[in-house]
């Protein structure tokens, strides 16, 4: 295999083999805990712009399957442990090193991925370069920056997606990098989907007279997207609203809230997070580099949720605008299927049973 490197803004460069397409790829190097699922990783389109990094060791052992992907995979590098060669499993298409050329991601294998998660977790998120030869100039690596990401994450065109059975309600969702399992946790409830650009203005949305409002994940500095804050600030308490994750950091900010960096995200499928209301801890599923200040939120909404390791803002309740968000992906079955219930309490904000 051809010899590749991984070298990091920080002066450190691992020397490994090259997976997945020849090339350079630079991007903001982030790590993932989850054990499995690493299709629905590379498929989040909250990873637009990012090198993403398997804590787990052993990656693509069961191989690549398509109905698993949860949208285009817009992540600019991959970082392994040991990449399976002979993946089995009888819903297997090809194998994963196929899948990361088909789409032009650079990769590289054979990495101590726990040192360099023990560097990102003491020294925060930093960028990263995967190149044939280290390089001379580095200036590259230092300045780049995640840019319009949200924009590329997007739908370019309205999508219609009917529901399953008899249809109840109709949902307008803001695609802001929305994964496709959002989608199907609605249409299976018989709601009809619309899903919009995410420069769609609140008059076009409001026109389409939805009984709600959805607000997708998305990758990115939630600040960025001004535009997206400002339909906001028309939208809320028109209609009921569920955000989540990059929905959820956009509806603080509209209502005057701050959101902050953190040091290294929360990114895996077992991220415990804490109910305030009932002292339940449930296990999610996240992907986030970014969290609303609980602080800034003061007299603006009800925390609802924490997360139960380090106590950042991972819900909100605005009892005065018919809206609530969380930080966590209740559509991505962590736990499993542990707060898929936030999909029937946005059923009831429209009108619906909770057994709907």
């Amino acid at each position: 295999m051809e010899k590749a490197y991984l070298v990091l803004n920080n002066g450190a460069v691992f020397e490994g083999e090259r997976i997945g397409a020849a090339g350079d790829g630079l991007g903001e190097l982030v790590f993932t805990t989850g054990v499995e699922g690493y299709l629905e990783t590379l498929t989040d389109p909250s990873y637009a712009g990012q090198i993403i990094l398997q804590t787990f060791p052993l990656i693509g052992n069961y191989g690549v399957i398509p109905e698993d992907f949860e949208g285009d995979c817009l992540a600019r590098g991959y970082v392994v442990r040991e990449l399976c060669a002979q993946p089995s499993n009888f819903r297997s298409e090809y194998g994963l090193d196929r899948f990361l050329k088909e789409r032009g991601i650079p990769g590289i294998c054979g990495v101590d991925t726990r040192a360099i998660t023990r560097m990102i977790r003491n020294q925060g998120v930093m960028n990263a370069k995967i190149c044939a030869e280290i390089p001379d100039d580095r200036a590259d690596i230092e300045t780049y920056r995640l840019r319009g990401v949200v924009r590329a994450a997007s739908v370019k065109e309205p999508l219609v997606c009917p529901a399953q059975g008899e249809e109840k309600f109709s949902v307008a969702l803001l695609d802001y990098g929305a994964k496709r399992n959002i989608v199907r946790c609605l249409t299976k409830r018989g709601c009809r989907v619309t899903v919009l650009p995410q420069d769609t203005p609140a008059e076009a949305v409001l026109a389409l007279k939805p009984d709600g409002l959805m607000l997708s994940n998305g990758p990115g500095d939630p600040e960025e997207n001004v535009f997206c804050v400002e339909q906001l600030k028309k939208l809320l308490g028109r209609l009921p609203v569920f955000g989540i994750c990059l929905g959820h950091q956009l509806t603080a900010l509209a209502v005057g809230g701050r959101t902050v960096k953190l040091k290294y995200g929360h990114r895996g499928a077992n991220q415990p997070v804490r109910c305030l209301a009932t002292g339940r801890t449930y296990i999610t599923s996240q992907n986030h580099g970014y969290a609303v200040l609980s602080e800034s939120m003061a007299g603006k909404a009800v925390l609802s949720y924490v997360n139960a390791n380090d106590g950042s803002c991972e819900g909100l309740e605005y009892p005065d605008l018919n809206c609530f968000t969380v930080q966590f992906h209740p559509e991505a079955s962590g736990g499993p299927h542990d707060t898929e219930f936030l999909f029937d309490r946005f059923l009831e904000r429209m009108g619906g049973r909770a057994d709907a």
